[in-house]
């Protein structure tokens, strides 16, 4: 009998996972989810007055997830007044996550990641792009598409060492003279983000 409990749990924990299981969202149809249900009780409710706009009313169609993985990742690296990279077709990407590095290539399983002041790597062929990313968010979606949205990114070239530098020290020096916790959080963001710039340059 005790030999037969290991099938017997497997068995009841296979059960309960199929019944209890949800799809993921990329395993949802591509089609825009439909609010007839809200809009069929307004109209019984209120039927003199239009039925207000929702959220999905404004959603574009979310693309299909194509059967076969496509040779190229398309890439949006976007800023809050700029757009860097607008659906441009490399071969991997590497972000500074805040669990590590995190490099994707097309067919990568749809994800979410919250990125830390570091080295974004675009990977075209032979040529690789460094940016300078502050933080921000990788969306990485099941149809091999990532959206990157960063506060700032500068390509690496473009980084004065000497001023990284100059930064670092002096928010070095703020943070031992800080007197308050605003003062104290402020001066280490700074050493953070000098930190992670001169990191990027030497290393």
């Amino acid at each position: 009998m005790l030999r037969q409990a290991p099938r017997f749990l497997l068995s009841r924990a296979s059960a309960a996972a199929m019944r209890w299981s949800h799809p993921f969202s990329t395993d949802l149809p591509a089609e825009a989810a439909g609010d007839s249900k809200f809009i069929d009780a307004w109209k019984k409710s209120i039927p003199n007055m239009d039925p207000p706009k929702t959220p999905s009313a404004y959603m574009a169609t979310r693309p299909p997830t194509p059967s076969t993985i496509p040779s190229k990742l398309t890439v949006n690296l976007v800023l809050p007044y700029d757009s860097v990279l607008s659906a441009k077709e490399v071969d991997m990407v590497i972000v500074p996550a805040t669990t590590g590095q995190m490099g994707v290539l097309p067919g990568h399983v749809a994800t979410i990641a919250e990125l830390k002041p570091g080295i974004l790597s675009v990977h075209e062929g032979n040529d690789t792009t460094k940016y300078f990313l502050s933080g921000g968010f990788a969306f990485v979606h099941a149809n091999s598409v990532a959206d990157i949205i960063a506060i700032e990114a500068t390509p690496v070239d473009h980084i004065d060492p000497n001023l990284v530098q100059k930064g670092l020290a002096e928010f070095q020096q703020k943070l031992s003279s800080a007197s308050t916790d605003i003062e104290k959080a402020e001066a280490q963001i700074g050493v953070d983000v000098h930190s992670a710039l001169n990191a990027a340059l030497t290393g």
